[in-house]
C-alpha cells in the first residue's frame, strides 16, 4: 500500500508538493483554539444575504446598455440564459457548502480538493474582488443620491467629491463603507438584519417598476415591443453577448458560502438559500427588463439612466424618486454583501497558516473576526477615498470567474478522486515528538499487503488504482481541452481553418475526457467525505464540465488590459505565498497516511 511522508521542517516533494498538498475536511485544529463563529443565521438570513449582495445598482443601468447595444427586447432571455449559466456554478457551490460547511467559500473548497496552491490563488484573487467591488459601489452611491437634493452640483458638502492634488476623492464612500463596518463588527445576525432591511426595501422598489411599469405598458399597447428589428433586432449572437453581460449581474450569490460556518442548519438552508436568492434575481431581472423595454424601444433608452426615463416619458416624474431609492438601496445591500464575505476569507487563510493569525482573531462577544473586519473596511474605505476604481472594475469578474471555475473542478475531484489520505499528525499538536511514517517501523510494518488484503484484494485494489488514474487523466484532458477551444474561439487573428481544428481538437478532448468520466464509477468515498446528508450536485459530469466551460470562456474575453492589471496584483500573491505562507502553512509538517489504515487500533497504539 502507498505511503505519503508529510513534511518534517520543509515541503514534501519540494515547490510542486507544496502546491498540491490539500487539508483535511474537518477542521479539528481550528475548533479545538475556539476558531469558531457563532451559528446564528436562518435561511431567511441566508437569502436576505444572497439577494442584497446580488442586486446592486447594476440592474438600474444594465438594462439600456444591454438592450440599446446587444440584444434589443430580447434583454429578457438574455437575462434567462445568464441565470441559467450562473445556477450551473449555484449547483455545484450548494454540494460543496453542504460538504464543507466552514468559512472560506471557494477558497476552502479548492484547499480541499485540489490543492494549497491553486487555494492560495483563488482566496487572493477574491480578496481582490471584494476590495475592488466594495470600493466601486461605495463611490457610486452619492451621484445617485445626487437627485434628492436637485443635481451633482447641489450635493451638500459632505456627499460632495472634492479635488485634492489633482485627485477626486470621496471622502462620503468612506464614511459609509466605515459606518457598515461598525455594524458588520457587531455581529452576523445583527448584520443580517440590517441587510435584509435594506434588501426589503430594494426589492419593494423594483416591485413597484413591475407594476406601475406594467400598469403603464398595458394602457399604451406596450409601444417598445413594435420595433422594425422585430424581437431580435441582432439576432441570436447578439442575445448570447448580451448573456455574457448580464452573467455579471448574477455575481453575489457566492456571498451566501462565505457565512456557511454561521448557519444553524447548513446541510438544509444553505442549498435553499443559494438556490432562492439566485431564482428571486433571475425572475426580477427579466420582469424588469420585459417591462421597461416595453414603455420605451430600445434604441431610445438612455443607457445611463434607463428606467428613470422611460418612466419620465409618461411624465411620471415623481417614480423617479422611487426609483433613485430603490437605486441608493441597492447599492447600500451590495456594499454589505461585497464587505461580509472577505474578513472571512482572511480568517480561513490565517487559520491554515497562510496569513498572520492577526486575521484569524474571532471576538469573544460578538463571535465575528472583528480584527478582519475593521482591516477591510480601513481598506476599502483608502481605495474608495483616493481611486476612480471604474477603470479597474474588469478586475472583479477574474476572482468570482475563477472561483467558479475552481469550484466546478472541485466538483469532479470530490466525484471521481476524493483525496484518499488523512493527516495523522499535525505540528501543533500537544505531542513533544512528532511521529513521521518514514522514521517509524512499527506504522512501517503496519502498511504492509497483510493489512491491505485484510480490505481488499491485490485485484480490487490494482483496479482501484487504476480508475483513480484514469479519472484523474480524464479531468485533466477535459480542462485542457476547455481551455484550447475557449482561447480559439475567442481569438481574432487566427485564420479560419486553423480556427476550425483547434477548436475540433478541443472540442475532441472535452468529449473524449466525458466519455471516459461518464464510463467509469464514482468513487464510493465521495459518500463520506465531509459532512453526511444534504445537497448533491445532479448531472455529473456534465453540469460541471459546462460550467467550467462558460466561466473558461468569459475569463478569456474580460481583455488584455485587464488581464495585465490582474497579474500584478496576482505576482504579489505569488510572492507572498513563496516568502510567508508556504512556510507558515499548518501543513508543512503534517504527516499524511492513507485513510484506508486512519481507524486501525494498531495505529493509533503506535501513535499514542
Amino acid at each position: 500500500m502507498q505511503k505519503l511522508r508529510g513534511c518534517a521542517g520543509e515541503c514534501w516533494g519540494g515547490l510542486v508538493g507544496c502546491l498540491v498538498r490539500r487539508k483535511q475536511v474537518d477542521p479539528t485544529l481550528a475548533k479545538a483554539e475556539g476558531f469558531q463563529l457563532a451559528k446564528r443565521l436562518s435561511v431567511i438570513d441566508l437569502i436576505a444575504i444572497g439577494v442584497g449582495a446580488t442586486i446592486g445598482a447594476g440592474v438600474y443601468i444594465l438594462v439600456g446598455t444591454v438592450a440599446k447595444e446587444q440584444t434589443g427586447p430580447a434583454i429578457t432571455i438574455s437575462f434567462f440564459i445568464a441565470g441559467v449559466a450562473a445556477g450551473l456554478s449555484a449547483l455545484c457551490y450548494a454540494e460543496l457548502a453542504c460538504r464543507c460547511p466552514s468559512a472560506g467559500s471557494a477558497y476552502h473548497y479548492s484547499y480541499l480538493c485540489v490543492g494549497e496552491g491553486v487555494a492560495w490563488l483563488i482566496g487572493w484573487s477574491l480578496i481582490l474582488e471584494y476590495s475592488l467591488g466594495g470600493a466601486a459601489v461605495a463611490r457610486g452611491i452619492s451621484p445617485n443620491m445626487a437627485l434628492f437634493f436637485g443635481g451633482q452640483d447641489k450635493l451638500p458638502a459632505f456627499l460632495a467629491r472634492p479635488t485634492i492634488l489633482g485627485i477626486v476623492v470621496d471622502p462620503s464612500a468612506a464614511i459609509i463603507i466605515f459606518i457598515i463596518t461598525g455594524l458588520l463588527c457587531t455581529g452576523i445576525k445583527e448584520s443580517s438584519l440590517a441587510q435584509g432591511i435594506i434588501t426589503t426595501v430594494n426589492v419593494a422598489a423594483l416591485l413597484f417598476i413591475i407594476v406601475a411599469g406594467g400598469y403603464v405598458g398595458f394602457k399604451t399597447q406596450w409601444v417598445g415591443y413594435n420595433i422594425s428589428g422585430g424581437y431580435l433586432p441582432f439576432g441570436v449572437n447578439g442575445v448570447l453577448a448580451g448573456s455574457a453581460t448580464c452573467f455579471f449581474s448574477y455575481v453575489g450569490f457566492d456571498a451566501v458560502t462565505s457565512t456557511a460556518e454561521e448557519v444553524v442548519n447548513p446541510q438544509r438552508d444553505l442549498p435553499i438559500g443559494i438556490g432562492v436568492s439566485l431564482l428571486t434575481c433571475c425572475v426580477l431581472y427579466m420582469l424588469v427588463s420585459a417591462v421597461v423595454i416595453g414603455l420605451v424601444p430600445s434604441y431610445a433608452l438612455d443607457p445611463d439612466t434607463p428606467i428613470a426615463s422611460a418612466f419620465a416619458s409618461y411624465e411620471m416624474n415623481w417614480a423617479v424618486y422611487i426609483i433613485t431609492l430603490g437605486a441608493v438601496t441597492a447599492l447600500c445591500a451590495a456594499l454589505i454583501g461585497g464587505i461580509l464575505p472577505q474578513p472571512r476569507i482572511l480568517m480561513a487563510m490565517a487559520r491554515d497558516g497562510l496569513l498572520p493569525s492577526f486575521f484569524s482573531d474571532i471576538n469573544k462577544r460578538t463571535h465575528v473576526p472583528v480584527k478582519s473586519t475593521i482591516a477591510t473596511g480601513i481598506f476599502i474605505a483608502l481605495l474608495a477615498f483616493s481611486m476612480n476604481v471604474d477603470q479597474l472594475a474588469g478586475m472583479v469578474s477574474v476572482g468570482t470567474l475563477l472561483a467558479f471555475t475552481a469550484v466546478a473542478v472541485s466538483i469532479l475531484i470530490l466525484r471521481y478522486i476524493p483525496p484518499d489520505i488523512t493527516i495523522v499528525q499535525s505540528p501543533n499538536t500537544e505531542s513533544t515528538d512528532l511521529v513521521s511514517l518514514e522514521s517509524n517501523n512499527d506504522i512501517t510494518d503496519i502498511c504492509t499487503e497483510d493489512i491491505g488484503t485484510r480490505y481488499h484484494t491485490h485485484k480490487d485494489e490494482e483496479h482501484e488504482v487504476r480508475r483513480r488514474k484514469m479519472a484523474a487523466w480524464s479531468i485533466t484532458i477535459v480542462c485542457a481541452g476547455v481551455l484550447l477551444f475557449a482561447l480559439t474561439a475567442s481569438a481574432k487573428n487566427i485564420p479560419t481553418v486553423s480556427s476550425y481544428i483547434l477548436c475540433g481538437l478541443g472540442g475532441v478532448a472535452i468529449l473524449s475526457g466525458l466519455t471516459v468520466l461518464t464510463c467509469i464509477d464514482q468513487d464510493n468515498a465521495r459518500l463520506t467525505f465531509g459532512e453526511m446528508g444534504g445537497f448533491l450536485c445532479p448531472f455529473v459530469p456534465f453540469l460541471p464540465v459546462v460550467c467550467i466551460l462558460v466561466n473558461t470562456y468569459l475569463l478569456i474575453n474580460l481583455g488584455v488590459g485587464t488581464w495585465i492589471r490582474v497579474s500584478v496584483w496576482l505576482v504579489i500573491g505569488v510572492l507572498v505565498y513563496l516568502f510567508y505562507g508556504r512556510k507558515h502553512s499548518l501543513l508543512v509538517d503534517a504527516v499524511y497516511m492513507p485513510i484506508v489504515l486512519e481507524d486501525e487500533p494498531e495505529i493509533h497504539e503506535i501513535i499514542s
